[in-house]
C-alpha cells in the first residue's frame, strides 16, 4: 500500500458532476442532477466501448492516457507514472445511486454523489485531479419520550461536511487530519444550531478518493465495501454497541450495553447529532462522532464500491452484495441501475430500514469475466487402479 501525503496542483478535466437532492428515487422524479453532456460525438467514441452503457464522458478517458504518458508533477496520493516500473492505472468515476424508504413510515437518509471534484470545488480549493467525493448518511430516528427523531442531522451533515473537509488548512495534503476533523466539527456546529432538533442523529460514512488512493471514514452501522475481481474487501468496521470494541469503549466512559443498545436507547456506538445523550461538548460521553478511517490505493482489480446504509447489510453480507453487483455490471455496466437492483433485492429479502445504496465504478468498461485455468496436469488412473475398479464393477452385478 502507497500513500503519499504531498499534493501539488492540479490539472482540471472535465468528467461529470453528479449530486443528489434531497429527493429520492431515479432519474425519472428529478432527483439526479447530471451536469454535462452525455452524447458521443464521433464514430471513434462509440469504438472505446466494448460492451454496456458507455461513460458519460470519453474525453476523461483520453485525459487519463494523457497523464499517464506525460511527465507531470502530479505528486498526488498514489499518482505514479509508468516511469517508476508501477502502475499507471488511474481510475475514471461513475456512480449511482438509489434510496427507498422500506417498511419504514419516514424516510431519514440522506447521501451525496460528486464524481468530478475539482469542478465542483471550482479554482478557489487546490484539490488534484481526478477526484470524487460520496457520502451516505443514515440518519438515527431515536424514540425519546415522544417518539420523534426526523432527519435534520442527516440534512444538516450532507449540506457541509464536504465544506469542513476542503476548507480544513491541512486539506488535502492531510486529507486524513481534515477528514477526521470534518467530522467533530460538523457535530458541533450541528449542537450549536438554534433552528435544528438537537435530538436527531446521523451516522455518516464518505469516501474521498484522490488520484488513485481511496480514503473512507466512517461513524456508525453503514458500510463501504470494495470489489476486488469478485472478491468483497470490507474497507469499514460497523459501530454496533454489542462489537467488542465498542463494549469496551463505552464502558470505559461510564456507559451500558443493553440488549444489544447503547444505555439501552441508540442501536450504534457512533453518531452526528443526537446531543440529548452526548451532555455538554466538554463532556466524556460513550457516543462519539469521530469517525474510524480506512485508506486504500486502488489498483486495476479494484472494479468498483459500494457505499450502503444498514438496512442493505441487515439482509446481505457484504460478499453477496459484491456478487450481484459485479453479474448486474457485467449485463449492462450501468452502476445506478446495479445500486437499485440491490435495493430491490434487500427488500425482497424484507429488511426492517430505509434503503440507500450507492455504487461507484473506477472504469469506463464493465468487469471482465473470470476464467479459472484449467489444471497443468492431466489425472490419469493407473492399469492397477482399472483392474480394481473392474472388479469392484463385477462384484456389484
Amino acid at each position: 500500500m502507497v500513500w503519499k501525503d504531498s499534493m501539488a496542483a492540479s490539472t482540471e478535466f472535465p468528467p461529470p458532476l453528479v449530486m443528489l437532492d434531497g429527493k429520492y428515487g431515479s432519474k425519472e422524479n428529478g432527483s439526479l442532477i447530471v451536469g454535462g453532456s452525455e452524447d458521443l460525438n464521433t464514430s471513434e467514441d462509440r469504438k472505446d466501448v466494448k460492451v454496456g452503457k458507455p461513460p458519460r464522458h470519453l474525453s476523461v478517458i483520453r485525459h487519463t492516457i494523457g497523464l499517464v504518458g506525460l511527465d507531470l508533477n502530479l505528486g498526488t496520493l498514489g499518482l505514479i507514472c509508468a516511469q517508476e516500473g508501477q502502475s499507471a492505472f488511474l481510475p475514471v468515476f461513475r456512480s449511482g445511486s438509489c434510496s427507498e424508504i422500506g417498511p419504514k413510515p419516514y424516510m431519514e437518509d440522506e447521501h451525496i454523489c460528486i464524481d468530478n471534484l475539482v469542478k465542483h470545488l471550482g479554482a478557489s480549493v487546490n484539490c488534484p485531479s481526478p477526484g470524487a467525493f460520496y457520502g451516505l448518511l443514515s440518519s438515527l430516528c431515536v424514540q425519546v419520550f415522544d417518539g420523534h427523531g426526523g432527519k435534520d442531522a442527516a440534512c444538516f451533515v450532507r449540506n457541509n461536511i464536504l465544506k469542513f473537509i476542503t476548507e480544513d488548512n491541512r486539506f488535502p495534503v492531510s486529507a486524513k487530519k481534515a477528514m477526521k476533523s470534518a467530522f467533530t466539527k460538523a457535530d458541533y456546529a450541528f449542537s450549536d444550531s438554534v433552528s435544528l432538533d438537537r435530538f436527531s442523529g446521523t451516522t455518516a460514512l464518505t469516501a474521498l478518493i484522490l488520484g488513485r488512493s481511496l480514503l473512507i471514514a466512517n461513524a456508525g452501522d453503514c458500510r463501504a465495501v470494495l470489489g476486488k475481481r469478485g472478491r468483497a474487501m470490507e474497507l469499514s468496521r460497523d459501530h454496533k454497541p454489542s462489537c467488542s470494541v465498542e463494549r469496551l469503549r463505552i464502558e470505559k466512559l461510564g456507559g451500558s450495553v443493553y440488549d444489544g443498545y447503547l444505555n439501552g436507547q441508540l442501536s450504534v456506538a457512533r453518531a452526528i447529532g443526537d446531543w440529548h445523550m452526548k451532555g455538554s461538548k466538554d463532556s466524556a460521553c460513550p457516543l462519539i462522532a469521530e469517525p474510524e478511517l480506512q485508506e486504500t490505493l486502488l489498483t486495476e482489480e479494484d472494479e468498483f464500491l459500494i457505499l450502503g446504509c444498514d438496512g442493505l447489510w441487515d439482509v446481505m453480507s457484504s460478499q453477496c452484495a459484491v456478487t450481484i453487483a459485479r453479474k448486474e455490471l457485467m449485463a449492462h455496466n450501468d452502476p445506478e441501475r446495479c445500486s437499485r437492483e440491490l435495493v430491490q433485492e434487500a427488500l425482497k429479502r424484507n429488511t426492517c430500514d430505509n434503503l440507500t445504496v450507492v455504487v461507484v465504478c473506477f472504469s469506463p468498461d464493465p468487469p471482465p469475466r473470470i476464467e479459472i485455468p484449467r489444471p497443468r496436469v492431466r489425472r490419469s488412473i493407473s492399469m492397477e487402479g482399472l483392474h480394481l475398479l473392474q472388479g469392484a464393477l463385477d462384484s456389484n452385478m
